[in-house]
């Protein structure tokens, strides 16, 4: 971090200037207007394939013939989206900035083929995984884009959009993958990424200009800028997620919690989380998690808060679709605009909360209202039954969604109101990183909280029902595939799994509320002074 220069909290360019811009040289009018149209574009279809896939995954383990690979269908790419986020961050500063994001959408293009064209769950969980790995660079680079490509304060306006764009994608997102499951095929939820990604693609070749490189940064041998990108520290990350998937996805289904093999991952998530650490520090600046920035409190203590509140937002996004077919047995198409309360109460919060932070300055005190109204929100759908009125269900989601996205980008807003220009990709994606690992590890935690509350309840209220064969029937076929007693008691038994995950959200939410306690209230105008003295800032 730059040390303060004592200069006028007014100026410019204590907030953060990109290196090699002026405000003169930013882009104006029509140029600018198509950049961010064309950037929006890309954060748009990383978000799509975010939801898409909520309403849809029903029919996709209908085809495939199981639920046991679901928490695979977002681990996958929500592990690649965090595990690449940093890696990404450094191509940013170390190659050229445009080329660099290309590319990444490239590799996105490329895992929602794969997707498309999967013949088998292993298969689209590959495809997934592809998508994850260029999806990191598309949303780091996103936020990149706009850094060095606005006057600093305005930066809050235009990570707004970032937040709109994902938004639009978490609204029509279930809309499209409902009406392509149930009109078409759910594999056009990915063809869709195709001529949309081309199409984003050629505005910013021909409207993006990045700024001159710093001199230092371009003139760095190759080998000491593949070093900074830490791809060992990417692969340490994955491997401590996975041993923690696998877990989840045994644990109490395939092999009781105290198996030899449940204990090994678990023990192995540990242990490669903990290399992750030695490695990180004595990599120093070369990590993906640079020591020197993790002091800052402004950084860890945002980025654990994004990570409990992403999970929160996603382990929603998965499970409610769930809940409108299994239990109140309507389609996808159906179960997308049951999901529309969530989604427009936070289409209108993000726009709102982005001219609240940019007037007021301040970030800090809405993270922590809104987790907190959250978890009251949360604890009205663990109410929900085989037979609640819509006007409860559709007032929770509204209840949860409009505080959901008010303070979804404020992680993001105190960062960059925080970071040196130097640090500002990668810190960038550090805090991307925290949010993607939030909702791999909590849609896994809370697939592996259902699967057991299903089994469990099984037993019970559905003794006379094979458990492997409710695993492997999709969500959406139980009212075909079961009826009468049974019926009912295979859908109580899901009921009471789906509360299982309500009650898991609860517990993230709360979380989320007391890592907001933790982060800096300072207002996000102020000049940001690094110096030894407030690292704890």
């Amino acid at each position: 971090m730059a040390e303060s220069d004592g200069s006028s909290p007014s100026e410019e360019k204590d907030i953060i200037v990109p290196t090699g811009a002026t405000p003169d040289e930013f882009p104006h009018s029509l140029r600018l207007v198509l950049l961010v149209g064309a950037v929006m574009l890309t954060v748009w279809i990383v978000a799509l394939d975010q939801t898409i896939v909520g309403t849809a995954i029903p029919r996709i383990t209908d085809e495939f013939h199981g639920i046991e690979d679901v928490s695979w269908y977002g681990a996958a790419y929500f592990l690649c989206l965090g595990g690449f986020q940093s890696s990404w961050g450094k191509a940013f500063r170390y190659f050229p900035l445009k080329t660099s994001f290309l590319v990444s959408l490239f590799i996105f293009e490329l895992g929602s083929l794969v997707c498309g064209l999967a013949p088998s769950s292993k298969a689209f969980i590959a495809g997934r995984a592809i998508a994850g790995v260029g999806g990191a660079g598309v949303t780091g680079g996103a936020t990149v884009i706009f850094a060095v490509s606005v006057e600093p304060r305005r930066r809050p306006n235009l990570n707004a959009l970032i937040g709109v764009a994902y938004l639009l994608g978490a609204v029509l997102g279930p809309l499209i993958g409902g009406g392509f499951a149930d009109g078409v095929t759910w594999r056009w939820c990915f063809y869709i990424n195709l001529p949309v990604g081309g199409l984003a693609a050629a505005l910013v070749v021909i409207f993006f200009r990045p700024p001159v490189r710093d001199t230092k940064d371009a003139e760095t041998p190759l080998a000491v800028k593949l070093r900074h990108m830490d791809l060992v520290g990417a692969v340490l990350v994955m491997g401590a997620v996975v041993c923690f998937i696998l877990a989840m996805q045994y644990g109490g289904v395939t092999d009781s919690w105290g198996s030899g093999v449940v204990v090994g991952l678990l023990v192995g998530c540990v242990l490669i989380t903990t290399a992750l650490g030695a490695w990180e520090y004595f990599e120093d600046e070369y990590a993906m998690l640079p020591p020197r920035l993790l002091r800052h409190r402004w950084l860890w203590a945002g980025g654990l808060f994004q990570l409990f509140y992403a999970g929160t937002y996603f382990v929603l996004l998965y499970y409610l679709p769930i809940y409108f077919q299994s239990i109140r047995g309507v389609d996808a198409l159906g179960s997308a605009v049951d999901t529309l309360p969530l989604m427009l109460a936070g289409f209108v919060s993000m726009m709102i909360g982005g001219v609240v932070i940019t007037v007021t300055g301040h970030a800090m005190p809405f993270m922590v209202l809104s987790s907190a109204i959250i978890t009251v929100g949360n604890g009205l759908l663990f109410t929900l039954n085989t037979h609640t009125p819509s006007a409860k269900w559709i007032g929770y989601q509204v209840l949860v969604g409009f505080p959901m996205s008010f303070s979804f980008q404020n992680s993001l807003n105190i960062l960059q109101a925080n970071a040196a220009p130097e640090d500002l990709p990668t810190a960038t994606t550090v805090n991307f990183l925290f949010q993607q690992l939030g909702g791999g590890l909590g849609v896994a935690a809370a697939q592996a909280a259902f699967a057991n509350r299903l089994l469990v309840n099984l037993a019970v209220l559905a003794p006379e029902v094979d458990p492997h064969m409710v695993l492997t029937t999709g969500a959406a076929e139980l009212q075909s595939v079961f009826s009468g007693p049974l019926l009912g008691g295979v859908v109580a038994s899901y009921m009471q799994g789906i509360k299982t995950v309500f009650a898991f959200a609860i517990g993230l939410s709360g979380m989320a509320f007391l890592m907001g306690l933790l982060v800096p209230a300072k207002r996000l105008h102020k000049p940001a002074a690094a110096t030894v003295a407030d690292v704890d800032t």
